[in-house]
């Protein structure tokens, strides 16, 4: 085991590896702790949506902080971190060029086929208890779809998603290697962020909703809008509002259920 992770278990089959690191923490377990599964029969993604993966064909990972060492406010990065170092490793395992795997705000990573449409390739979600407390928890689930063929693919899915075998053109997945690329990566990231620092070009450069047009669904409601940007203190999606005195305004994470990404629009003359 890497001097990186206190603890980590794999697991043929598990319900959720967020519910299986919740429990370690509550139980004192040191960070980072890392849950792995082949299988996970109750694997969720944002807003309760429930995350479908063949045995064997994704990775499927769960870690736990206790980010005493980061401001409240900043918890969000943990999330973001594990995003990036994902998508950097899972470039390099693929044979990927450099961006070709962006990020839709706030975490999922997705692959252009197009110029215009996205397929997703892995769902990030992040869980926070007691920020704030003497006893700050973050839980960072994430699945990536990697060596799954597209014959395979979830007919209602099948039009959505994509998978690292797929986006390289049919090239064989070694989840184990994916893996150590990962972890290696997210250990360089946690570094940082321990240092006070974030790659904050990286996770701006990715970012696929930047200069598009998106439906924000929020639980009373829905709009579309234009996406002007994301602000690296807060996390935030930045949008064009002109009835705000800037013209923009700021979307925070908890204020949406989903965002949609809808096909480019010009710039602004």
């Amino acid at each position: 085991m890497t001097p990186f992770l206190a603890h980590q278990e794999r697991f043929d089959r598990v319900g959720s590896t967020n519910d299986v690191v919740r429990d370690w923490l509550a139980e004192g377990t040191a960070e980072v702790c890392l849950a792995i599964a082949d299988e996970q029969t109750a694997g969720r993604g944002r807003a309760g949506r429930a995350w479908v993966a063949l045995p064997g064909t994704a990775l499927l990972l769960s870690l736990g902080f206790r980010p005493s060492w980061l401001e409240p406010d900043r918890a969000w990065r943990l999330a973001a971190t594990v995003s990036l170092a994902m998508a950097d490793a899972a470039e390099e395992v693929a044979g990927l060029p450099d961006r070709a795997i962006r990020l839709k705000w706030p975490n999922d990573l997705v692959v252009e086929t197009d110029g215009t449409g996205a397929r997703k390739l892995a769902g990030v979600l992040g869980e926070t208890q007691g920020l704030g407390t003497a006893d700050p928890r973050v839980i960072v689930g994430l699945g990536i779809n990697a060596d799954w063929r597209a014959d395979d693919f979830p007919p209602e899915l099948a039009g959505s998603m994509t998978s690292l075998r797929e986006a390289s053109g049919g090239r064989p997945i070694d989840l184990a290697l994916l893996r150590e690329a990962f972890l290696g990566r997210l250990e360089a990231g946690i570094g940082m962020l321990r240092g006070g620092r974030f790659d904050e070009a990286d996770w701006t450069d990715r970012q696929l909703t930047t200069g598009r047009t998106i439906h924000l669904e929020h639980p009373d409601g829905s709009e579309t809008v234009r996406a002007l940007g994301v602000d690296v203190a807060t996390g935030a999606l930045i949008v064009e509002d002109p009835g705000a005195p800037t013209g923009e305004r700021q979307v925070l994470v908890g204020e949406i259920s989903h965002v949609g990404l809808a096909a480019p629009i010009p710039a602004a003359m």
